[in-house]
């Protein structure tokens, strides 16, 4: 078990077109999984969104997950350091709010670079402030136009989750080592944080086993981390408009509609083992009724994804199981015991 925060308790200007993902082709050669009656390179040009909201969104991003930084912070240090407001309680608060916007910018800017990639009208990321608990509810970007193939669509949908993996899993490290292993006090009250198995792992790796009644305090980088595997694993959930579901779409075509159903039946029987699901639950139950459990259909929906995609989306099952864990947050209350 782990102990974090006693506060804590997840998508333009033109710019020339970023790299390709390794496993991606030309999208200015049609392939067999490209139909022809499509060309990247004459698609509609992208309409000029209003980025002054994208930088407000993001300002206000900073300053909440900053502001719950150092209440993370404070709530590490203070049996070690004596903490006070000021321009160092600022910089203590950069610890976490750097690390979550990181794994989150890196996670929509892989959908947006993709996307700019394959000339799909996208637009920049939208962050969402939050002035409690983890200071963000995430951040989303827009598509603004239908995505054409199979190959696209995967592409797009599992280059963000690949994206913030790449980053939450070495700031994982690097929180861990500045994390503490403390004696659980004997009249704690507060959350405890459930632990993926990328979790646990490098937990194992850099503290061992933790004797009995000792707890992990959590790093706000450590936090900002979880958070972020957190984040991965609710996104590849293979449900509708989520990066999981345009993926289950892209390998399983219309197959994809009973997984959409039996995931969504998943999350709601999640809330039975941990309440930290409800939301969660609400939420995708949301997206069912609102969306339908179909996903909109690509113009090459009968043609079977090439080879090497279906081994990057063996790859994505592999990643959702390395930063799931059923029980997310829970309150730990040892009074008495």
């Amino acid at each position: 078990m782990n102990r974090g925060s006693p506060f804590l308790d997840h998508r333009s200007a033109p710019v020339p077109p970023p790299l390709a993902p390794p496993w991606a082709g030309d999208p200015r050669q049609p392939d067999q999984l490209t139909l022809p009656e499509f060309d990247p390179v004459t698609a509609p040009s992208p309409r000029r969104g209003r980025p002054w909201v994208n930088l407000i969104l993001f300002l206000a991003t900073i300053a909440s997950t900053t502001w719950m930084g150092i209440a993370h912070y404070d709530g590490f240090a203070s049996d070690v350091e004596a903490t006070s407001p000021g321009p160092f309680a600022l910089l203590r608060g950069l610890w976490y709010s750097v690390t979550i916007l990181s794994i989150l910018g890196a996670h929509e800017l892989g959908h947006y670079y993709a996307c700019r990639y394959y000339r799909v009208d996208a637009s920049l990321p939208y962050f969402l402030p939050a002035p409690f608990l983890t200071g963000t509810l995430g951040a989303v970007i827009r598509i603004r136009q239908p995505i054409p193939t199979k190959r696209i669509l995967f592409d797009i949908g599992v280059a963000g989750p690949i994206a913030g993996f790449v980053v939450a899993v070495p700031a994982l490290f690097l929180g861990l080592s500045l994390s503490r292993v403390l004696p659980l006090p004997a009249d704690f009250v507060g959350l405890s944080l459930g632990e993926p198995p990328i979790f646990r792992l490098a937990t194992w790796m850099i503290w061992g086993t933790a004797p009995d009644d000792y707890s992990l305090m959590l790093h706000p980088v450590a936090l900002a981390a979880w958070f972020g595997l957190l984040v991965t694993a609710l996104n590849l959930f293979p449900i509708g408009q989520l990066d999981g579901g345009h993926i289950s779409y892209a390998t399983l075509g219309a197959r994809s509609t009973p997984v959409t159903m039996a995931a969504v039946a998943a999350v709601i029987l999640l809330t039975l083992y941990s309440s930290s699901w409800i939301a969660w639950a609400g939420l995708t139950v949301f997206m069912l009724i609102k969306f339908g459990p179909r996903h909109p259909r690509t113009l090459d929906h009968h043609i079977p994804l090439d080879r090497t995609r279906m081994l990057v989306a063996v790859g994505a099952v592999v990643m959702f199981i390395l930063c799931f864990t059923p029980a997310p947050i829970e309150f730990t209350d040892f009074v008495g015991e």
